[in-house]
């Protein structure tokens, strides 16, 4: 059976920021599939909790394990809900996870300022747009600029959002894993400020960081990311086979 890849989205954004990755995909006939969390994209009219962004994951794992091993990709905060599924009290059925943008505990006066800059930036008339657009402009190529912003900005939910965040126990979540994982971030991305702490957490995880690149990595250096995809699906691959070769031993490490 084929890897399945389920995608995550980060805040405001939808899973329209995965098209440049989905499309890659399909080109290599790798199947995968983006949700929307709830409060963004198709889902802008509901609700967002942790109960329903994580049950949403799990209902996508769940439905893609049918079909194959699973590899779950999330940025930002989808990467910080992606760490706390996978390293929950019960192992979900993921067999590898790729935590882009994240490598940051929502906690704390960083947490508290971000808040505070983000509810200043929606007073503004356009409600940040604007710097939005320019942000991007000078940052994002072309051809995926317009993929954060293709499924509509949750500007309503991103605060509460960001307090439902700030409950999880990633620290806990992150030393539970097992399964390979691999932490990605840009070289300039703010979010870097844990990274160390990440790893002493996560010793098998690996660490890869793509230079001259923001917090919008995915977007910012796309062949990169996507190669990293590659990488994953490949070393899921290569255990499966291993599994298949020696039964007994796959069973042990599963115990």
């Amino acid at each position: 059976m084929s890897v399945q890849i389920v995608f995550v989205h980060g805040i405001r954004t939808s899973a329209t920021m995965w098209r440049s990755q989905l499309e890659f995909l399909g080109e290599q006939g790798i199947p995968a599939v983006a949700v929307d969390l709830p409060g963004h994209g198709t889902r802008m009219n509901e609700d967002f909790t942790l109960h329903e962004a994580l049950h949403t994951i799990d209902v996508a794992v769940r439905d893609a394990a049918t079909r194959g091993p699973v590899l779950l990709v999330g940025h930002s905060m989808g990467g910080l809900l992606s760490l706390a599924y996978v390293g929950g009290a019960e192992k979900p059925q993921v067999s590898g996870l790729v935590a882009a943008s994240c490598t940051s505990l929502p906690q704390g006066a960083g947490l508290a300022a971000y808040r505070v800059f983000a509810r200043a930036v929606d007073r503004l008339p356009d409600r940040g747009m604007w710097l939005t657009r320019r942000f991007l402009a000078a940052t994002i190529p072309i051809e995926t600029r317009g993929d954060f912003a293709a499924g509509g900005y949750a500007l309503d939910t991103q605060d509460t959002a960001l307090r439902n965040l700030a409950t999880l126990d990633l620290a806990t979540a992150v030393s539970r894993i097992e399964v390979p994982l691999w932490f990605v971030n840009g070289q300039w991305d703010q979010l870097r400020v844990n990274e160390a702490l990440f790893r002493r957490l996560a010793l098998h995880a690996e660490l890869i960081v793509v230079p001259r690149t923001t917090h919008l990595v995915t977007a910012m250096r796309p062949k990169i990311f996507n190669a990293v995809l590659r990488l994953a699906v490949a070393t899921i691959e290569a255990g499966a086979s291993a599994a298949a070769a020696d039964p007994a031993q796959a069973a042990s490490r599963e115990r």
